[in-house]
This record gives C-alpha cells, structure tokens and sequence, in this order.
C-alpha cells in the first residue's frame, strides 16, 4: 500500500510539474526585418593560395614542375603545361634523362602530373579573383612538393603520392 500511494504522489506531482510549464510559456516577439542591406567589407589580401593534398603523382615530377611554373604569371603557367600535353613544350629534369633538341639540355613530358597541376592553377587564379588582386601583376612566387602519405600495394610496394603548395602574390613591374 505504500508504493501505491508513493506512486500517485509521484504522479500528482509530474502533473504539477507539467501544468507549471504550461503556464510560463513565453511569447517572442517578431522585431521587423530591416531592408537595409549589410555592407561587407573585403579586405585586400597579399598574397593567395592552392593546395593540393595527396595528388597521384610522383614527388619527383611534382617538383620539377613546380620549378617550372615559379616566377610565371598563372595564365602563362597554365598555357606552358597546356603545351607539355600536346608535346610542344618540356619540362626541365635532371639525371639520367636524354637530351632534348634546342636550349634545354634535358627534360620530360610529364602528362598526367600536368593534367593534376592545371585544376589547382585555376584556383589559384580564381583565389586571386576573390581577394581582388590585379591578375596581370600575380606572379606565383612558391611551388613546393612534398611527399605526402603512401599507402601501401599489395605485394608490399608503395603509391606515388605529392602534396602541393602554390602560392601568387602581386609583384610591381
């Protein structure tokens, strides 16, 4: 009989309990919208950046491409690697590479790390865009490759993975 009356003393004040928060609903009133639009201010930026993380490609070729394309305007590094796909143009290597025809002593066509390089300079340039910098005055001042984290084959081998880092900056001529 005990728990039967603790039971419905329990329950009496659930009751209660409830009734109370009925009783303090608050009402929120609805302030009208201002038509005036925000003014947002964009802040002028230095320089601009494009990330590439863990690209299929060799760091080896990352690297000489980003030799490359350093100290070149975006539009001229991404007509440059344009024409390294078509085999117009090479790209400078080192080692045992054979020699090429012209000024270059010897160099390599490197298409498909070429193909991964281009998307990443379109958003450089359009990261320029974004922070209004004049695009005829940026010059890409830092190309870096690194390696980046290999995941093993079967068999015990390792992928070719690069991490890349681009950045352009406003230079005065």
């Amino acid at each position: 009989m005990a728990d039967e009356s603790k039971t419905k003393t329990e329950s009496n004040e659930i009751k209660k309990m409830e009734e109370k928060k009925v009783e303090h609903k608050v009402e929120v009133k609805q302030e009208p919208k201002k038509e005036g639009k925000k003014e947002v201010k964009v802040v002028k930026k230095e320089e601009t950046i494009a990330k590439g993380t863990n690209l299929h490609a060799s760091m080896k070729q990352c690297m000489y491409i980003c030799r490359f394309i350093k100290h070149k305007s975006i539009d001229d590094a991404i007509k440059d690697l344009e024409d390294v796909i078509l085999y117009k143009k090479i790209v400078p290597f080192k080692g045992e590479i054979p020699h090429r025809k012209g000024k270059i002593m010897s160099g390599r066509y490197p298409i498909n790390v070429s193909k991964l390089f281009i998307p990443m300079l379109k958003t450089l340039k359009g990261n320029v865009l974004a922070n209004q910098m004049e695009l005829d005055k940026t010059r890409i001042y830092f190309a870096s490759a690194c390696y980046a984290s290999r995941p093993s084959k079967k068999g015990g081998g390792r992928f070719k993975r690069a991490n890349v880092v681009l950045k352009a900056k406003e230079v005065a001529k």
